[in-house]
């Protein structure tokens, strides 16, 4: 019953076989491995760019901080939701690879809203040589809280960022989840609705460690290549993060695990509403943020049971709505949910 995180789960066996595979022989260092030739030309198929610039680093904190860098200056400021990855996860990664930029905290319980960023971008505006001046905008999809940005929100907030020149960055650490719960194309969640650069998540949906930076401007590339090596996320022994996103792109492995995930996800939502547990967000994805009595956590977490409570479970009235996150990986079982469920 382990529902902490999509970092916990395995690796996908055909993604290990693509390692074994890779670890055989020799092959040319720091991504000029002939893998890497084959999951460049496999993502930019895939995103319908075929002049797309395409990196692997081996977390999600290198891909969305060195991607933000390339766009940021240090006397400017990021926009992003005070939810963010990028705020409550990276420990300063951004402002530290950008030379000491800020971030400017978007007021939300969850998704961003046109209207805030719109008036955050505004107060950043002008010729004040005494304050942040903007700089780019990073939208985190799947949200921090569950849910999805459709189309449609993405182009909007998009929108506001072009009409204030400033660039995109879509921090997709779930990206495939996100993409499978819209039933869109990659091209379509990304560049065509105004996105510049993205980070492509392959750790939390079965991979080891591995995730791509994909800038639709080719021109970044070169910055990026200096920046990866400037701060010592350039792999020597690259092949292992190419075999890695190569088995993961094959047979379109990715989708089957995101939907996998997401399936997983939405038969626990359906239980735990069942049962009288309150829904706290749209759990579009594979991550659930749900409140139920005090004496319930305490139930699951004596039978075993790893997910993230959000206050103290251990003191206070049994009947008190408590809020946990449970979040599904590819490899959640029924068996899983349905023995978790019966602790209700």
């Amino acid at each position: 019953m382990f529902f902490a995180s999509d970092n916990s789960g395995p690796v996908h066996p055909k993604i290990m076989q693509h390692l074994a595979q890779a670890n055989e022989g020799y092959a040319m260092p720091y991504g000029r491995d002939p893998i890497m030739d084959g999951v460049r030309t496999r993502l930019r198929e895939i995103f319908e760019a075929p002049d797309a610039a395409v990196y692997l680093v081996a977390t999600g904190t290198a891909a969305n901080a060195l991607a933000l860098a390339c766009y940021t200056q240090p006397y400017q400021t990021v926009f992003c939701s005070e939810i963010s990855h990028i705020e409550e996860d990276e420990c300063n990664a951004p402002e530290f690879y950008s030379g000491g930029a800020k971030l400017t905290l978007i007021h939300t319980d969850n998704k961003m809203t046109t209207e805030a960023l719109r008036k955050a971008i505004e107060r950043r505006s002008g010729d004040n040589v005494h304050m942040a001046q903007a700089g780019p905008v990073s939208i985190t999809q799947v949200t921090e809280r569950g849910s999805v940005h459709s189309l449609d929100e993405l182009r909007a907030l998009t929108a506001v960022a072009r009409d204030a020149g400033l660039p995109v960055h879509l921090d997709g650490a779930r990206f495939a989840n996100a993409l499978v719960s819209l039933g869109c194309s990659p091209a379509e969640m990304t560049w065509k609705s105004g996105v510049d650069v993205v980070s492509f998540g392959g750790t939390k949906n079965g991979c080891m460690g591995v995730e791509a930076v994909i800038f639709f401007d080719p021109a970044k590339a070169w910055e990026f290549e200096l920046r990866r090596k400037r701060a010592a996320h350039l792999f020597s022994k690259h092949r292992y993060l190419s075999a890695q996103m190569a088995g993961y792109l094959e047979d379109d492995l990715w989708l089957d695990m995101a939907r996998a995930a997401n399936t997983a996800c939405a038969r626990l939502v359906e239980g735990l509403r069942a049962r009288g547990a309150e829904i706290l967000h749209n759990p579009d994805a594979n991550m659930i943020y749900a409140a139920f009595p005090r004496a319930t956590h305490k139930k699951l977490q004596a039978a075993g049971a790893k997910y993230y409570p959000m206050s103290d479970v251990e003191n206070g009235p049994d009947e008190e709505m408590v809020a946990a996150r449970m979040v599904c990986d590819w490899s959640m079982t029924t068996d899983n949910i349905d023995r978790f469920l019966a602790h209700f």
